[in-house]
């Protein structure tokens, strides 16, 4: 199995990146599914239903979030009518939406696209993202027809690469978004499982983590809010993300590789591009 698996898409400026090369990267690299990370999709802040839309209309098979999972209130009270929007796994019981999504793809294979949120540096009170996967895990065995990929969400690297040697071997991928800066780490796990601890973000790089370079100077010079909102950099886009060719006798990795397209980034893609 091909999956073609792009980082958290940041605004106006991300969407428009993704609907430029992903025509390009399909092309290409001749994926069997795609997931995309959208959490910052409307406005560098959630997802809204329309936006969703767009990217199932380009194609996407799967839109993972995060911890601005219900910065837009509207996909709080509809999400759980759209299957392929996953909301973080570990939320309490109760949250609406599912943290996983089964996504039936040719000749009976399956794709399994989990989302468990970090608590390191991002939401300390959540439940245990580990004990969650476990759980998840317990009921969701790999194989060559079932394929499983974790979208991490998480800030710390310590944190993503424990859960990495956690689930490997039990799953195809592990790949870690939410720093929106692409790691060099990507590789197999010794038993199998690939790994990135962030893909990086779909969204103009000649700023700071994808916002506006003068709202963030301001926040870490003045201490006190910018006058005008956090806004989004509205340059071209990076489209960043990654790879993965799974076997499709034992659903592990055989190879993980970046990609990134576009923008002010030096082009990391297969060679295939």
């Amino acid at each position: 199995m091909r999956i073609l698996f792009l980082g958290d898409v940041i605004g106006r400026s991300g969407r428009d990146g993704v609907a430029r090369h992903l025509p390009e990267l399909k092309e290409a690299l001749k994926p069997d599914v795609i997931v995309v990370n959208a959490e910052n999709a409307a406005s560098g802040f959630g997802l809204t239903h329309k936006i969703a839309d767009e990217f199932f209309a380009m194609g996407v098979s799967c839109l993972t979030l995060g911890n601005h999972a219900w910065a837009q209130r509207e996909l709080m009270i509809s999400i759980d009518r759209e299957p392929r929007i996953v909301r973080p796994l570990n939320y309490p019981e109760g949250t609406p939406g599912k943290g996983h999504v089964l996504i039936d793809l040719p000749q009976g294979r399956k794709l399994l696209v989990v989302n468990p949120l970090a608590r390191v540096f991002v939401e300390p009170v959540l439940d245990d993202p580990f004990a969650a996967m476990e759980r998840l895990l317990a009921a969701h065995r790999l194989s060559g027809n079932l394929q499983i990929l974790v979208d991490f969400h998480g800030e710390a690297t310590s944190e993503k690469a424990a859960m990495g040697f956690v689930l490997d071997g039990r799953v195809s991928a592990v790949l870690g978004t939410h720093t929106h800066v692409p790691t060099a780490d990507a590789r197999l796990l010794p038993k199998g499982t690939a790994f990135m601890s962030d893909v990086g973000m779909c969204g103009d790089y000649d700023s700071v983590v994808g916002m506006k370079k003068d709202v963030a100077i301001w926040r870490f010079t003045h201490k006190t809010p910018f006058p005008d909102r956090k806004l989004p950099a509205e340059g071209p886009a990076t489209v960043c993300g990654a790879l993965i060719l799974t076997d499709d006798a034992t659903g592990l990795a055989r190879s993980i590789e970046p990609v990134r397209v576009g923008g002010v980034l030096g082009a990391a893609t297969v060679a295939a591009l």
